[in-house]
């Protein structure tokens, strides 16, 4: 449907615009790129959090493994420290007592001049380890420490495990609840979103949870837990160096956040771009047939390379400033790497330190920054997880399809006697559409609507399957309010066929039997040469069974529209809706099809829309709309001799035989 009211259609519930995106998957995709936020943030997450209600006790396993996973790869490298103290005192205590047993005077002069704390220190490695490097408690101590990782990775292991079942469950239980919401949802929900937005949502934004579930998730838990780790083990070891960490901390932040900022303006513009490039390729690669017709292949090439060099210079923008930022966290990072080695040193040698602990606090204070950088990271790609959440939970929210009564029916063996009384219905509340129509339609009666492009025939066909709510008056068929039969039943006694083929992507012979459930292969086959598509089916390669692709492009648009007229036929339906049916097919089919037609329309009550004149001369009833209201009613001979609008209608298509 075009024209005035299929404008209104497409205007009566404004658009978001947004059309979702996949997300970061990581942490590290997350820097410098802008960052999408919910507008109802908080609201939005305790919604979300709901979904993982039904998985507490997974949820609080995830955290207690978490939790230890953290703590043996925070304790490892304390643990590593006792190894490397216990073969640094053997060997200082070694090379004493060799120098000592050599009789140096020189030697036995320095040591005289130790300070008290070293002559100490000397003194007790050297009763502790008797000069020898006790090999078997460093490799007591190794063993410890690769049962210590060993723990870790398998505490990681079922934490990881257990929440991707979370995590996908959560989703499971998500996608559900929007396929079903969706196949609540009215016409006009569709009639107002693009498909793009609609598909964006329902995939892009949720494997964006997903992904956001699985990773992010447990990232951030792990990354808190070892920030608060790392600060703990560096003040037993030295709160002074602790101190000297946390100072270049703002520095490193700050300059993060800097370059940060400056790379996210880059990044909208790569995206940007990234949109127009894909749309470009997108129109000419749909269109390519057009676009060589006419001669614009240069064109199109010029327009590419000019949307191509906005991304390269958008993109490598992007990519520099935002690859300064690790170079320039490194340089801040090796400061306080600096600072923390030329004082550590210092107090190794006046033994304040042992040479193990000072490793292990080198270790800590490098590894204390990236838990930083994630949580930083992770908290944008929770933020734009919640966004993506909100709009999924925006379809949810959507208003559905009126509920059917508790009073609503099933008619049983339905005659097809179809009546509109005082019908009124409008898109918009302030743009009237169809106005006080009256109709009735007798069981068998074929009732064509014809009028130009806007006028209301195919909103008519809406409202008789209830797609749209009526604004005023009735709809009765065999005497029963529309409203007053369930939906499912309501629509069960139709049988479509449209101008837009819809076919699914399997074999000819399931989509002829999408019309009936369990229809056999004789009565498909029935259908099919009724429709003049068995000839056609037989002489592919494999009949029946040849495998539709997912936009049915390996048969002709004709031959869609013969399997779509089988599928109707197929069904048996009560009451025939024929959209503009033969439209898309040559001249000699559209004459066996009208004889088809007449076969399956006889006894059937059906409605038929066309532009085409010629095909309804044989309807009982043609209407006449225009704006919305029945301007004419009759049929082709009645029509003509009034000489009104279907009479200058009927002449605008046979300009070369005017009637008369």
């Amino acid at each position: 449907m075009s024209g005035k009211h299929n404008e209104q259609r497409t205007r009566f519930n404004s658009r978001s615009g947004k059309t979702g995106g996949t997300g970061p998957k990581g942490p590290d995709e997350a820097l410098g790129r802008p960052v999408e936020k919910a507008n109802n943030f908080k609201g939005t997450l305790k919604r979300l959090i709901r979904y993982f209600r039904p998985y507490k006790i997974n949820i609080i396993t995830v955290l207690i493994f978490a939790l230890f996973s953290t703590t043996f790869t925070i304790v490892a490298p304390k643990i590593s420290a006792k190894a490397i103290n216990k073969l640094t005192d053997g060997v200082v205590a070694k090379i004493a007592l060799s120098q000592a047993a050599s009789g140096d005077p020189g030697i036995s002069m320095a040591q005289a001049h130790l300070s008290p704390d070293k002559l100490e220190y000397l003194n007790r490695v050297i009763q502790e380890t008797g000069g020898k490097v006790d090999f078997s408690y460093i490799g007591y101590i190794l063993l410890i420490l690769l049962g210590v990782y060993v723990l870790s990775a398998l505490f990681t292991f079922v934490m990881q495990y257990v929440m991707s079942g979370v995590a996908q469950k959560t989703v499971f239980e998500m996608r559900r609840d929007v396929d079903d919401k969706l196949a609540r949802l009215p016409l006009k929900y569709f009639d107002s979103k693009t498909h793009g937005e609609i598909l964006s949502r329902v995939t892009n934004d949720i494997d964006t949870i997903s992904s956001t579930l699985q990773q992010s998730l447990t990232q951030l838990i792990t990354s808190i837990l070892q920030i608060i780790g790392f600060i703990v083990m560096m003040l037993s070891i030295s709160p002074l160096l602790t101190v000297i960490v946390l100072v270049t901390l703002p520095l490193y932040v700050g300059s993060t956040a800097f370059v940060a900022k400056k790379s996210q303006k880059y990044f909208a513009a790569q995206q940007k771009e990234i949109g127009e490039l894909s749309g470009h390729v997108e129109e000419m690669y749909t269109g390519h047939k057009i676009v060589k017709a006419f001669g614009h292949e240069r064109q199109s090439v010029e327009k590419f390379n000019q949307i191509n060099e906005g991304l390269y210079d958008a993109g490598w923008k992007a990519q520099f400033v935002s690859g300064i930022m690790f170079p320039l966290m490194n340089f801040v990072s090796n400061l306080g790497y600096v600072l923390i080695c030329v004082i550590g040193g210092i107090w190794v040698a006046k033994n304040r330190l042992n040479l193990g602990d000072i490793t292990a606090f080198i270790s800590y204070s490098r590894s204390f920054t990236m838990p930083i950088i994630q949580t930083a990271n992770i908290a944008n790609i929770i933020q734009s997880t919640i966004a993506c959440a909100e709009r999924v939970f925006e379809v949810l929210d959507e208003q559905e399809e009126i509920p059917d009564g508790p009073a609503a029916g099933v008619l049983q063996s339905p005659r097809g006697e179809v009546e509109f009384e005082r019908v009124n219905f409008r898109y918009l509340d302030n743009e009237p559409l169809i106005e006080d129509i009256s109709l009735k339609v007798q069981k068998g009666d074929s009732i064509a609507i014809v009028g130009p492009t806007g006028a209301g025939k195919t909103t008519m066909v809406n409202l008789l399957l209830r797609f749209y709510e009526m604004n005023g008056g009735a709809i009765k068929i065999d005497g029963v309010d529309i409203r007053d039969i369930q939906r499912k039943a309501l629509r069960g006694m139709f049988g479509m066929v449209l101008q837009d083929t819809w076919l699914f992507n399997g074999t000819i012979r399931e989509n002829i039997a999408y019309g009936r459930e369990g229809a056999s292969m004789k009565d498909i086959v029935r259908a099919a040469k009724a429709a003049h598509a068995d000839h056609f089916i037989r002489t592919l390669p494999d009949g029946y069974e040849t495998i539709l692709n997912e936009e049915a492009t390996n048969i002709s648009q004709g031959q869609k529209q013969l399997l779509t007229i089988a599928r109707a036929i197929l069904a048996d339906p009560a009451i025939l809706i024929l959209d503009e049916a033969t439209s898309s097919v040559d001249t000699r089919t559209e004459v066996l099809i009208q004889k088809a037609m007449t076969n399956l329309m006889e006894g059937r009550t059906s409605f038929i829309i066309a532009h085409r004149l010629s095909t309804i001369k044989e309807a009982k009833t043609i209407l006449v709309m225009n704006h919305g209201a029945i301007i004419e009613q009759g049929n082709h001979q009645e029509l003509l001799a009034r000489k009104g609008f279907y009479f200058e209608l009927y002449n605008s298509q046979f300009t070369q035989k005017a009637v008369v």
